[in-house]
């Protein structure tokens, strides 16, 4: 790399650390643990935060750098609870052979050394899956009918204890009609299946791929439950909560 290479490359990263702290959606809660630009001009970023929110704006403030062409994505959420990949495994395993939603999928576990196990194998497949978990991050492959089943799956991933990020690499058939109606549905849906969420007094409306929330609902951690669901739909960029709480 030249001098004046090697500039650039100390300014961009100047620049983006200028960005995460001057963010106060981040606040101090984000300092990268690695960050470097490849010849390529791919950025190669690594860090921890709280919430999915956080790491989807890290990405995005990211990915505005005029000097980023990609980003090599090793931002990881902080799980409530850190158990290890069986018992990753072991969660998902039981939440999706037991969801009706997933009856006409085929599920494929990849567990160590690469040992796969048949969860579902119906007579009639409308689609498969399979999932690997490395170090709390689970990986997803395969092709289903509709985007909001590809959705549903990584939602219910992100649900499970545990979970440090979700690399949902599902086709689905009918991403070329994604749009606000769609990820309204989507985001609808998951606020349904929250046992901890009164889904019925939220009100969900979409613009581009920004979800704006409003309602009323009967605690903050309630509304802040609703908040997450919203930023763990595949394909929402942005959060904005306006649902109301006492006090």
């Amino acid at each position: 790399m030249t001098r004046t290479g090697t500039r650039q490359t100390i300014d961009t990263l100047a620049e983006l650390r200028q960005r995460f702290a001057g963010d106060q959606r981040l606040g101090q809660d984000f300092k990268p643990r690695r960050m470097q630009v490849e010849p390529d001009g791919a950025l190669i970023l690594e860090g921890e935060v709280e919430r999915v929110a956080q790491k989807k704006i890290v990405l995005e403030l990211a990915a505005a750098h005029p000097a980023v062409d990609a980003i090599v994505d090793r931002v990881r959420v902080r799980p409530a609870e850190r158990i290890d990949d069986a018992a990753i495994r072991k969660h998902l395993r039981e939440v999706f052979t037991l969801d009706p939603s997933l009856a006409g999928l085929k599920i494929t576990e990849i567990g160590e050394a690469g040992a796969l196990a048949e969860l579902s194998r119906p007579d009639d497949a409308i689609g498969e899956f399979d999932y690997a978990v490395s170090e709390g991050v689970v990986i997803l492959n395969g092709s289903v009918s509709d985007l909001a089943v590809k959705r549903y799956i990584g939602v219910l991933v992100w649900w499970c204890p545990g979970s440090r990020d979700v690399v949902n690499g599902i086709v689905a058939a009918s991403d070329e009609t994604d749009g606000p109606d769609r990820i309204t549905d989507a985001v609808r849906a998951v606020l349904e299946k929250d046992p901890y969420v009164d889904a019925a007094q939220v009100k969900v409306g979409v613009r581009n791929r920004v979800v704006r929330l409003t309602g009323w609902l009967p605690s903050p951690a309630q509304s802040h439950m609703a908040e997450n669901d919203a930023w763990y739909v595949f394909g929402v960029d942005d959060v904005i909560n306006q649902i109301e709480t006492p006090g």
